[in-house]
């Protein structure tokens, strides 16, 4: 203790305010504020058991003729899978039963690509060509199915899926040909090779339009009326 202080005299404290802060306080950036969120879609009123039939008629019959393509395709894929052909089935049986499977979706997507999808695509883009490339597009090299389907720049993913499944189905079948004309011998290894470039794609797909013609959301582009018009 300082001898000038006297017993019993408080001790000072230190009473200067500290110097301002001169610095200006952060302002929130302007892209640091929340985005705004789009307006939730209104809820629609319950389907009468009667209009789910009519809504989900397309999805329904879709689902019939893609239940066959994965028949057909999980048989090529197992006895790859396995390298062994299923019982029962010759050797020139089951390269026919690709030759079919080629054939059936060919046509399949054919009749989609020339009146399904522009129809639906009118009103919804899931169906919809965008953009299409200038005459003389296609496949190089010719030959092969699906060469209309080709020359599309800009598509939706359903009718680019098209294009994957077609490129490497036109190529499976091809193998397939050489070894039903014996040109060659079958191979289930080369077919397991050739079958993996398009039939994830294929799976894929077959869910994924089916689920594109669904009630819930086909009722959002069209009216029941509408609905019972569309040829299918």
């Amino acid at each position: 203790m300082s001898q000038d202080m006297t017993p019993g005299e408080a001790v000072p404290t230190n009473t200067e305010t500290p110097p301002a802060n001169d610095s200006p306080a952060p302002t929130a950036r302007p892209d640091s504020a929340p985005e705004e969120q789009p307006p939730a879609e209104p809820a629609l009123p319950p389907l009468t058991p009667q209009e789910f039939r009519i809504y989900n008629r397309l999805a329904e019959q879709m689902d019939y003729f893609h239940e066959h393509f994965r028949q057909m395709y999980n048989t090529l894929q197992t006895a790859c899978a396995t390298n062994r052909r299923p019982a029962g089935m010759t050797l020139k049986q089951f390269i026919e039963e690709g030759l079919r499977l080629a054939r059936y979706l060919e046509m399949h997507h054919s009749i989609e690509e020339t009146h399904l999808y522009p129809l639906l695509g009118r009103k919804m883009p899931e169906f919809r060509a965008t953009t299409s490339a200038p005459p003389g597009g296609g496949k190089e090299g010719g030959g092969g199915g699906g060469g209309g389907r080709k020359g599309k720049a800009e598509e939706c993913e359903l009718l680019r899926q098209h294009k994957v499944i077609h490129d490497g189905m036109d190529e499976t079948a091809d193998y397939l040909r050489r070894c039903r004309d014996r040109e060659c011998e079958l191979e289930l290894g080369v077919l397991k090779e050739k079958m993996e470039s398009w039939g994830d794609v294929l799976l894929q797909h077959l869910d994924q339009e089916v689920r594109d013609l669904g009630a819930e959301k086909m009722r959002k582009h069209f009216t029941v009326q509408e609905m019972k018009a569309i040829p299918m």
